[in-house]
């Protein structure tokens, strides 16, 4: 019978936190929406974009694009809210210790995943832009962009690296949880760096500049993990156990 109304109290709290969290995210989404032409005007206004005519083949090639545009920013403003539900909701299963370590992956998470997208967008999206250009000049091939794959390009070439920049707080849970170890990390490293080099020609040009330039920070990426997971392991094995009784 405890067991019955613990479950019922645990699915209430949630589902009064997701409540909250889609609330929150429908609050951005039209916030989006507002300021979605403005986000659009300047993103036609930075260099890459400039000598690119942003055409429309059907009627709802606007719509889509103010959309995607609002989906975004929704997502962006709604992952510190849901990472500090998601971390309320567990923290009376953690120790105070635990609870203020894991409050600090709130912020960290949402900066990441930013510098993620603007390193991206910045950097790589242009270079990704400029080559797949040059490769249809070269064949002579009359350049017509439509907005909605202009777009779409976009985004998935933005949102890749964004997830990638979360892996040194994914490693560093992962070795809070015990299911990585420093020594385990290091046995990886050539897997991980061929997997990263993949990951990197697969979100970059295929020239060697621009692809050192997208596989490097990954790499950097990784080192900086493996920093981290032992720093945190080493302090761990260091701490004194609690005294019993």
């Amino acid at each position: 019978m405890e067991n019955n109304e613990e479950l019922i109290r645990h699915l209430t709290e949630l589902r009064k936190r997701l409540i909250i969290v889609l609330c929150w995210f429908g609050l951005t989404l039209g916030g989006g929406l507002y300021v979605s032409p403005q986000i659009l005007i300047y993103i036609k206004a930075q260099p890459a974009a400039v000598p690119i005519e942003w055409n429309v083949f059907s009627f709802t090639d606007g719509l889509f694009v103010y959309l995607r545009c609002a989906f975004v920013l929704a997502v962006l403003f709604t992952l510190p809210v849901l990472l500090f539900h998601t971390w309320a909701f567990i923290r009376p299963g953690l120790t105070e210790r635990e609870a203020k370590g894991t409050l600090a992956y709130v912020p960290a998470s949402f900066l990441l995943f930013l510098s993620g997208i603007s390193f991206s967008y910045f950097l790589v999206f242009p270079m990704m832009l400029r080559f797949m250009m040059r490769m249809n000049q070269s064949i002579g091939a009359t350049e017509t962009y439509g907005i909605d794959r202009y777009f779409g390009f976009l985004f998935n070439v933005v949102f890749p690296l964004g997830i990638a920049f979360e892996m040194p707080l994914v490693i560093l849970f992962l070795t809070r949880l015990g299911l990585l170890t420093p020594s385990r990390l290091r046995q990886t490293r050539k897997y991980a760096y061929v997997g990263l080099a993949i990951v990197g020609s697969c979100i970059s040009p295929p020239d060697f500049v621009s692809h050192l330039s997208v596989t490097i920070p990954l790499i950097l990426l990784f080192e900086l993990s493996v920093l981290i997971s032992v720093r945190y392991y080493n302090r761990k094995i260091a701490a004194p156990l609690p005294s019993g009784g």
